[in-house]
């Protein structure tokens, strides 16, 4: 858990509730203005009524600018950003043939493989002309490749599973897969920081959900003792099936989930086990296992890995099977470029270069973080990198500050995050040169001296990232 200074927690109180009162204020004479010019619905009830919009019209219209930006290049360590104007106050906003050359610290690239790549890309290419871009189809219609059969058996191989079924998109993977293999019931024990994806696919399930604390294996062993041992509501009887649903690495965290100790309470319970991501555990201990294609492997997706009967069960059954269309054929062969990468199956080793450079950024910027006095989330050798910046003023000031020195970051808040917990998400890719983290900490700490983020003492012997790079030349 996150322990708030008191002051910040008050302050960011307040500034909430100046915008709050403010924005009612707004409201009250907006009613008596737009009164005379307000359009007779005929019986018709608007489509958004009273404080249902507020956030968006008072709060977020204010700010943003500073979310949605589009880019005109591939989102490799440097990517062009448009530039784009408002005439309204932020209602609007209209982009302009401007281009600002920035330092890309917000896409999910871990390896690389989202820019051209030697061995990937001229592979996407071929498959583009030999298939098209789409199958135009389901996988149980005419959606089905040569491309396709080889991802799911190249994924199986790579988790360390008998089998695998891939989808077109990382969200539906999770949204369509629990109501599945989830019902009335059942029960699902979740994170309490588990992604959107799994939170709709849970209460989609018509399962019974009960939430422990965020990567607290104590509290996961309580709630699930307590729901065994009371059962069912109201009859008490035994669950039909339980399952344990974390993520491998928390997106908004940068926190690696505690996966042993996890395994050992679902063992000791004799319940299912659901993760995202392997991380240092026998893919045996492992029932189901889902990822994504977009993060590491520069394409788009999701898969679920399994026991044969598993797969097998869930191609008859699940819904963005059987209707939704199948995976992009060029985007199938990226992926299995990219895996072929990884392994060392290209003839090089790259993909143990990359492997090896994506720990060694992502720790030696966030040591130089946190020794500048920033409050940073997560763990070592997670390329995700929470700042907190708590108060709501500091959002848009620390995100244009950062863009007018071309460093693109992201910044997440409410309703993404609770209301207080307000941050800047950094991630980091091997795609980035130890020159490249260094202008961005020199970014990002001269923002930070400016909004007034540095919640910590800076280490009084720290070493300058220009110094570092004189040693590295």
């Amino acid at each position: 858990m996150i322990a708030i200074p008191y002051l910040t927690a008050l302050t960011t109180y307040f500034s909430y509730g100046l915008l709050f009162a403010f924005g009612q204020l707004r409201d009250f004479f907006r009613k008596f203005m737009d009164w005379s010019t307000s359009n007779n619905l005929h019986g018709y009830a608007p489509i958004c009524l009273g404080l249902e919009d507020f956030y968006t019209r008072r709060l977020y219209l204010r700010i943003q600018d500073c979310f949605g930006r589009p880019i005109s290049s591939a989102p490799d360590a440097w990517f062009d950003v448009v530039e784009r104007i408002s005439n309204d106050s932020n209602k609007t906003l209209r982009r302009t043939s401007n281009m600002s050359r920035c330092l890309n610290l917000g896409s999910y690239n871990y390896l690389g493989f989202a820019a051209s790549d030697e061995y990937c890309t001229p592979r996407a290419i071929e498959s583009l002309k030999k298939y098209s871009p789409s199958t135009c189809s389901s996988r149980v219609d005419g959606g089905t490749t040569v491309l396709h059969n080889e991802l799911e058996k190249c994924v199986a191989n790579f988790i360390g599973k008998p089998a695998a079924v891939v989808f077109g998109m990382g969200y539906v993977t999770n949204s369509s897969i629990l109501p599945v293999l989830m019902g009335k019931k059942s029960l699902i024990i979740s994170d309490s920081l588990n992604h959107n994806s799994i939170v709709n696919g849970a209460r989609g399930s018509g399962a019974t959900i009960r939430v422990f604390q965020h990567n607290t294996p104590a509290h996961l062993e309580e709630v699930l003792r307590e729901q065994i041992a009371e059962g069912q509501p109201r009859t008490h009887r035994p669950w039909k099936k339980i399952m344990v649903v974390v993520e491998g690495i928390y997106s908004m965290e940068g926190d690696l989930c505690k996966l042993p100790e996890i395994i050992a309470i679902c063992k000791k319970y004799k319940t299912g086990r659901g993760v995202c991501e392997l991380l240092g555990v026998d893919p045996a201990d492992v029932d189901i296992m889902m990822g994504t294609f977009t993060k590491s492997f520069g394409s788009c997706g999701g898969y679920i890995a399994g026991s044969k009967e598993l797969i097998q069960y869930l191609k008859y059954t699940c819904p963005a099977h059987l209707y939704a269309t199948s995976i992009s054929p060029p985007a199938a062969e990226q992926i299995i470029s990219a895996i072929k990468v990884i392994l060392g199956e290209d003839g090089t080793n790259r993909g143990a270069q990359k492997l090896a450079r994506i720990r060694e950024n992502s720790n030696f910027f966030r040591s130089e973080l946190q020794k500048m006095g920033f409050e940073v989330l997560g763990d070592n050798d997670s390329p995700i990198m929470p700042i907190m910046l708590y108060n709501p003023a500091k959002i848009p000031a620390f995100s244009r500050e950062c863009l007018s020195q071309n460093v693109a970051v992201v910044t997440v808040a409410f309703p993404a995050t609770p209301l207080l917990l307000a941050r800047a998400r950094i991630c980091i890719s091997a795609s980035h040169s130890r020159e490249d983290l260094v202008k961005a900490l020199e970014v990002i700490s001269r923002v930070g001296d400016l909004v007034g983020i540095k919640y910590f003492p800076a280490e009084p012997n720290k070493q300058q990232p220009d110094e570092d790079l004189k040693k590295l030349n």
